[in-house]
């Protein structure tokens, strides 16, 4: 664990391969309609882009095509008459290789297939395969002359066929998804928080296992945090309009104190998750984080937490941070709203985006951004302006006993409200696959309730 957990990865750009992919998808929207008006109803509604919602590509067999993929960084696994081509060092969609296929397949991935049907005029026309609450689902929504379009929805499943599913099962799935849901997140102390909340996912994993425990929890997540988040509830209707959900989400972030984020990582790690690249953001931002991801959801976590320099050397994610005297932006946070696993959920929510047009198409429904924190070729990203959150009395009082806060930020944010969470717009290009180290340390600082004022949350 330790070795992974300090393993370095350094992600770069693979134009090569985003040359390819781009090339299936241009040859399938050439010979599919559906696909050309798709995209265009995605740029106008969501400010999203084909590309970011492809599961997979379902293609025939061919040597030139073998050679193409191998030649700019995919590697196969074979799978019965299958191959199955992915990209390691660069975030794209699978490629399936298929002996006596005859047409080439494209999946888009949403959330529910039932609601993309619906949403898409379909309705109960076309016929879904796999029951109702089975790991995976699909429908083929469109035919052009030698190519389908089909919707998937996952939930937890590495495969590409639907999967029955019996009574037992889909009770559990119901059972286990409303207690995610219902979770008690608040408690005097956050060990019994965390304890409570490691029951629930053992029972879950024990009838479903780790992948679907994971699917539900963090659909649980999401809907908590955008109850809060008026930037998530407006992005997210206008992606329910076409059937999509939150099927385009890149990464989760929660903050944690120093005290509770070796708790954090563990329950993380019960879930499925590895810890991937550790993230420092500069001494004068004084935080750092374990990305985490989840390799069989496909669910990325960002874990903040405050640190100084010398502790990012070694594995902070599991031998713990000590308690500090002091707060930064993190640890404030946490102070005032509780730990982002527990009371607070989610400080923010990533979903892929093209970044210009989210930006301009959510402004003109009143949902500012702040100023972007990346703009590479390859990477762009910006939070939402935040939202602005009530702070409970006993949470203030205790910060103020502890030194965190004084006598003035106590009735400050008595009185407004402190910064609450965030939507984050982010537009990856060339299957770029991490994120930026040097230029998020000005806009966390933004972040922090001593230094920023937001709208009012809705």
């Amino acid at each position: 664990m330790t070795d992974r957990a300090t393993a370095t990865f350094e992600w770069t750009p693979q134009p090569q391969a985003a040359a390819v992919v781009a090339g299936l998808l241009e040859k399938a929207s050439g010979d599919c309609p559906f696909l050309t008006d798709f995209s265009v109803a995605l740029a106008a509604q969501t400010g999203t882009r084909l590309i970011d919602w492809v599961d997979h590509f379902h293609l025939p067999s061919g040597t030139k095509l073998r050679d193409q993929l191998a030649e700019v960084g995919f590697t196969a696994e074979r799978a019965g008459q299958r191959e199955i081509w992915r990209h390691d060092r660069g975030m794209f969609p699978a490629i399936v290789l298929s002996d006596g296929l005859t047409v080439q397949r494209l999946a888009i991935k949403v959330e529910s297939v039932a609601d993309f049907l619906v949403a898409q005029g379909l309705g109960d026309e076309v016929p879904i395969h796999g029951d109702p609450l089975s790991p995976l689902r699909t429908a083929r929504v469109a035919n052009g002359e030698s190519s389908e379009v089909w919707a998937i929805e996952r939930h937890g499943a590495v495969g590409f066929d639907p999967t029955a599913i019996d009574a037992e099962e889909a009770a559990a799935v119901i059972r286990h998804a409303e207690a995610c849901w219902r979770r008690r997140r608040r408690f005097v102390d956050p060990a019994d928080g965390f304890a409570h909340a490691r029951g629930l996912m053992r029972a879950a994993i024990d009838d479903l296992g780790v992948n679907r425990t994971c699917e539900l929890f963090f659909a649980a997540e999401r809907r908590y945090w955008q109850r809060r988040n008026r930037a998530g509830r407006v992005q997210l209707a206008r992606q329910d309009a076409l059937g999509l959900g939150w099927a385009n989400h890149d990464h989760h972030t929660f903050r944690s104190s120093r005290r509770w984020f070796a708790e954090l990582i563990a329950s993380l790690e019960l879930l499925g998750f590895f810890c991937r690249e550790r993230f420092y953001a500069g001494e004068e931002a004084g935080w750092g984080a374990q990305v985490l991801e989840q390799s069989a959801t496909g669910i990325l976590v960002f874990a903040d937490v405050d640190m100084q320099p010398e502790e990012v050397v070694g594995d902070f994610a599991h031998e713990g941070l000590p308690s500090n005297d002091e707060v930064g932006t993190i640890g404030l946070w946490c102070a005032l709203h509780g730990e982002a696993f527990l009371e607070a959920g989610l400080h923010h929510l990533e979903c892929q985006f093209d970044y210009q047009s989210a930006r301009d198409q959510l402004a003109a429904e009143a949902v500012e951004s702040m100023p972007p924190f990346t703009d590479f070729d390859f990477l762009k990203q910006a939070f939402t302006q935040g939202e602005i959150w009530p702070v409970r009395p006993e949470r203030l009082e205790a910060a103020l006993s502890d030194g965190l806060i004084d006598a003035a930020e106590v009735e400050k944010f008595r009185r407004e409200g402190a910064l609450g969470s965030h939507l984050e717009i982010l537009e990856r290009n060339d299957g770029y696959k991490g994120f930026n180290q040097t230029g998020i340390s000005k806009i966390i600082l933004q972040t922090d309730p001593r230094r920023q004022r937001a709208a009012k949350s809705h």
